[in-house]
């Protein structure tokens, strides 16, 4: 089994198999807990100069709070809207492996360079729904990556908007 570093690494490089090893370990949730609030306190740090340290935690609460309304939303999508026949899960295994697919996410700390802040929340997030796409196709044990797309771009929105709002109030841009 990988070490919680080499699992954030080999997540954020959208290796399959990782995703298979976190959907079954059922001790890894606080691992994806822990990926999840780095990924957050990152934007928070991104977004200090606008925020001060306090961001930095609310940051963080809304990530956890998008995780769970996002994995959940995916398991409902995922198992109930467009399942095949292969389809098995249940919310653990999405909460782990969609927690591990915010690893991308971690970098935009980089968001404290002003000058960079736009395009490293663009790519960091936009990376962040490539990995979810990783995630959901393992965890929902698709074959076809097209049907991990279709859920993750119902239940995008969902994880997207609260994001985008707390960046926009407590980012790096001024409101």
């Amino acid at each position: 089994m990988a070490s919680f570093g080499e699992r954030v690494l080999r997540s954020a490089l959208l290796h399959a198999d990782t995703y298979e090893e976190v959907e079954h370990d059922t001790g890894a949730g606080r691992q994806a807990l822990a990926v999840v609030v780095l990924s957050g306190a990152a934007v928070g740090v991104g977004g200090i100069a606008n925020s001060g340290p306090e961001g930095i935690f609310v940051q963080a609460a809304v990530a956890v709070i998008g995780w769970w309304i996002w994995a959940y939303a995916t398991y409902f999508i995922g198992t109930r809207l467009l399942p095949t026949a292969e389809t098995s899960a249940d919310p653990g295994q999405l909460l782990r492996t969609i927690g591990f697919s915010g690893a991308p996410g971690i970098l935009r700390f980089v968001m404290i360079v002003p000058a960079i802040a736009f395009p490293a929340f663009v790519v960091g997030t936009l990376w962040e729904l490539v990995a979810m796409v990783v995630a959901v196709r393992q965890a929902l044990d698709y074959t076809s990556t097209l049907r991990a797309v279709a859920v993750c771009a119902i239940g995008f929105p969902l994880y997207a908007l609260p994001l985008i709002a707390s960046v926009l109030f407590l980012g790096p841009w001024p409101v």
